[in-house]
């Protein structure tokens, strides 16, 4: 076998394993994300909790080619104002500061940025600590999901900036 063969067939065995590591019966979630009124953003988000994490993936089609967006689980589970601006803010239920989301300091709705290719797709992978799917203070069920038009700065506050809201979606369990 060459050596990169080995290595690929490393690097394979270890992505089985890691998707075989995921309980059957673990907590999971969606939401199927829906334009806004002018918008033609739209996707799916899928969320499993796991080993004291969950795993969020996404896959949005219709942004801006090449660019940056804001992702963040918003308070309410509700896109009936066509804007987005029914979900209300963050999801912050453990009163921090708006944040990067690989610090301690952030709303429990901070995520990171969602980044379109050419086409203007975009799709994420992404373990996040301080949310929940299994009930409690920061289960993520019945909250509002948005995609913004412009990127997070993931320092002003209370929002990092990210703009107005291209699509919302209602995390439920599934």
């Amino acid at each position: 076998m060459k050596p990169f063969q080995a290595v690929l067939g490393i690097g394979v065995l270890t992505l089985l394993a890691a998707c075989q590591s995921i309980p059957s019966d673990a907590p999971r979630a969606t939401a199927s994300l829906q334009p806004t009124k002018g918008s033609t953003v739209r996707g799916t988000a899928n969320f499993v909790q796991f080993d004291g994490k969950v795993r969020v993936t996404v896959n949005v089609s219709g942004l801006k080619p090449n660019g940056q967006f804001g992702f963040h689980v918003h308070e309410a589970g509700d896109c009936s104002s066509g804007d987005g601006m029914s979900a209300k803010g963050h999801f912050n239920p453990l009163t921090k500061p708006h944040g990067h989301h690989t610090t301690m300091e952030r709303h429990a709705g901070d995520m990171p940025n969602l980044e379109s290719d050419a086409s203007g797709n975009a799709m994420l992978s992404a373990d996040l600590d301080v949310i929940t799917i299994s009930p409690g203070a920061t289960s993520i069920v019945g909250r509002g999901l948005i995609v913004h038009v412009q990127p997070d700065d993931y320092k002003s506050q209370p929002v990092g900036n990210a703009g107005a809201r291209s699509a919302c979606g209602v995390i439920q369990r599934s």
